[in-house]
């Protein structure tokens, strides 16, 4: 929904503004949509239109989580915004049933959000949120934004009260620093894997093409440029920090840290003891599929079925020291070996980046709120059981964080088997009601102990406002 927005005035504040429509937003939106008596709610997002990971919808390329980890299933399996639902409306239910599929294209679910968000009320695309502060004097969060126009410039300022704010700005990709400049030189060939699709011919032309990165999108697009590249003439490395090309962990008792039994257990453990957690826990969230390592596997071997050995190097345990230009059309990569200790070179015609991702920065769009945070030890916000912004007792509102709490309650807060039980949280904290009655125990594992369980909403909450659009 696009277009000029009228703004709240302070006596008719919004019950909650949304900063950021991605996955996590738009879940939280479709089950506020669905709250009786309804919320009155608006959310922004600077993107003219919803898209998710467009760069990366690689043909065939599945989700890593079952369908039913759509935007409200595993909190309202009888919500009209459902993954069924959607297919329902498509006429596409009968294929669906028949094509046993539990894990959709990430293409399919990318279309799935794209129909919810150009259909649920309350959504502002082409809306840059550039400030959000506390006014004390009249108890409400303030919200600038700028309306943008087709282009993205800038075409009309605006303002929005609210009791309540939710950030879910999402990630953005993330460039180790050796790479860096060169990344960011126009015309270098030196790309993310965000970005993979727009400069797919280009790096089909190259020569020779290195990938960077042993996590599921360096294994997918290692993949498809290998499917692509004639036999035995493939010239094309996979390099990687990581020791090994390791599997994801998806057995049925591991996939239970990404339930709300574990992340209950996790933002109970001492601050200490979660840092030194999460970076041993990557093989949870940074593994490769077992199918896809099954399919690299099958296409190299495929090219050694009339003699020789395809033209591709895989080799983990790689980090890169330096990087630059050599002539004017080829990049030249430092390596080190880690377990080895010994030093290389490799030239190259083009480098894709499947690097990650990080937390995109709101300090700046957050500074008005800074006299309010409460940081930990190494100056990250902390957050509550409710993904709560840890506040001034002075502020009477809450901000709500998506995807920005993997400090405080652990490697499931990417995760979009979590997305609605996330949102179905804040809402039922919100509301000091329980629209969306959850599950006491999620996992057969207990974690630790002493077991905790989820929190019961008090009878009584804050009266909010019927539900009236902006």
């Amino acid at each position: 929904m696009t277009g000029s927005t009228p703004q709240r005035d302070p006596d008719h504040p919004h019950d909650l503004v949304g900063v950021g429509i991605g996955p996590f937003n738009l879940s939280l939106a479709a089950l506020a949509h669905g709250i009786p008596g309804g919320l009155a709610t608006a959310f922004y997002e600077q993107n003219p239109a919803f898209h998710w990971h467009p760069g990366l919808l690689i043909d065939g390329a599945t989700l890593q989580v079952p369908f039913l980890a759509d935007l409200v299933t595993l909190a309202d399996p009888a919500s009209p915004w459902s993954f069924l639902n959607y297919l329902r409306t498509r006429d596409r239910l009968f294929p669906f049933y028949f094509a046993e599929k539990f894990h959709i294209q990430r293409a399919e679910y990318d279309a799935y959000c794209r129909w919810v968000s150009g259909r649920l009320p309350g959504l502002h695309f082409g809306h840059q949120v550039d400030a959000v502060r506390w006014n004390p004097e009249r108890a409400l969060f303030e919200v600038d934004y700028t309306q943008l126009d087709t282009d993205g410039e800038a075409e009309a300022l605006g303002r929005a009260y609210t009791r309540n704010v939710v950030l879910g700005v999402g990630t953005e990709p993330y460039v180790p620093e050796p790479l860096k400049p060169l990344a960011d030189a126009p015309g270098v060939p030196v790309i993310h894997s965000a970005d993979y699709l727009d400069h797919r011919e280009m790096l089909l032309a190259a020569e020779h093409v290195t990938v960077i990165g042993s996590g599921q999108s360096g294994a997918e697009v290692f993949l498809d440029l290998l499917r692509a590249r004639p036999a035995g003439a493939e010239k094309i490395h996979w390099l990687a920090r990581t020791e090994a090309f390791a599997p994801m962990e998806y057995s049925k008792l591991g996939l239970e840290h990404f339930t709300p039994d574990y992340t209950r257990y996790f933002h109970a453990l001492p601050e200490r003891v979660r840092g030194e957690l999460l970076p041993r826990q990557w093989q949870l969230h940074k593994g490769i599929d077992a199918d896809t390592i099954a399919a690299i596997h099958d296409e190299l071997y495929r090219r050694t079925l009339h003699g020789g050995w395809p033209d591709a190097v895989l080799t983990p345990g790689v980090q890169i020291r330096t990087a630059g230009r050599v002539a004017t059309t080829k990049v030249e990569l430092h390596l080190e070996h880690i377990q080895q200790a010994t030093r290389s070179r490799l030239t190259t015609d083009a480098v894709v980046l499947a690097t990650g991702y990080r937390e995109r920065p709101v300090d700046r769009m957050l500074a008005g709120l800074d006299p309010y945070l409460r940081h930990d030890s190494a100056n990250r916000p902390r957050i509550d059981d409710a993904f709560r912004l840890v506040l001034d007792e002075s502020v009477t509102g809450s901000v709500y964080v998506q995807n920005a709490e993997k400090h405080t309650h652990g490697v499931g807060a990417p995760d979009l088997g979590l997305a609605a039980w996330r949102s179905a949280t804040i809402l039922n904290d919100l509301t000091g009601k329980e629209p969306y009655p959850l599950p006491r125990r999620t996992a057969f594992t207990s974690f630790g102990l002493e077991r905790r369980e989820a929190p019961r909403i008090p009878a009584q909450g804050q009266v909010l406002t019927p539900l009236t659009q902006s």
